[in-house]
């Protein structure tokens, strides 16, 4: 017999293989494949938004450096990196997500630091041939999760404006755009963002 995950000859009394995903903390094994599914994931959604040259110049082993700083050496006990996994035949690491107190690179421009009730998503991305899974709702899921037990009661995201999928994405578990834009200089081009929050005391967040 073959499936999704490959040529497979289960018996005639073996069950049929079930995929289960599931969202755990990242640890220092993981740095590597999430600088792999990063790289990977900006290349294939980030072709048409981001220059091309780049995409092309970016250094997977200089990314995987520092995953593993982030996740051995936080900056607080509230930064946080999540890995999504699928498991299967065998557990297939196909996405991650980058959490803490919104910093500095949450604002924007002429912002004033924002309360130290205020997380962000630096990071969520899945990789995209494991897309249309649920695992980027399960990420975003237990990033709300850590949220609320860190006391944090907003949370923020950039995208850009190009992005049309993330936003689509993040809109239909309740979050929306708050109104701060900004232009992020890469190589000499600029390249638009828009932000968008969300209330962890919703409703439609706990519904999500």
């Amino acid at each position: 017999m073959t499936s999704r995950f490959g040529a497979l000859d289960p018996g005639p009394n073996t069950l049929p293989l079930v995929a289960i995903g599931y969202v755990r903390p990242a640890r220092a094994s993981d740095a590597a494949e999430i600088a792999r599914i990063q790289l990977t994931t900006w290349r294939v959604a980030y072709r048409r938004i981001l220059p091309s040259r780049v995409l092309d110049r970016l250094d997977e082993d200089w990314m995987a450096q520092r995953w593993l700083t982030a996740i051995e050496a936080p900056p607080t006990d509230r930064h946080r990196v999540l890995v999504a996994v699928e498991q299967a035949d065998q557990a297939y690491l196909v996405g991650f997500a980058a959490i803490g107190p919104a910093d500095e690179a949450a604002l924007a421009p002429g912002e004033d630091a924002l309360p130290d009730t205020v997380a962000a998503v630096t990071d969520l991305l899945v990789e995209p041939r494991w897309g249309r899974r649920g695992h980027g709702s399960r990420l975003l899921a237990a990033s709300v999760d850590l949220w609320r037990a860190d006391g944090f009661v907003t949370a923020l995201a950039w995208a850009y404006q190009g992005d049309v999928a993330t936003q689509r994405f993040l809109t239909s578990a309740g979050w929306r755009p708050d109104g701060a834009t900004r232009a992020l200089d890469v190589d000499d081009q600029l390249i638009p963002q828009l932000r968008l929050h969300v209330d962890l005391g919703s409703a439609e967040v706990e519904a999500a």
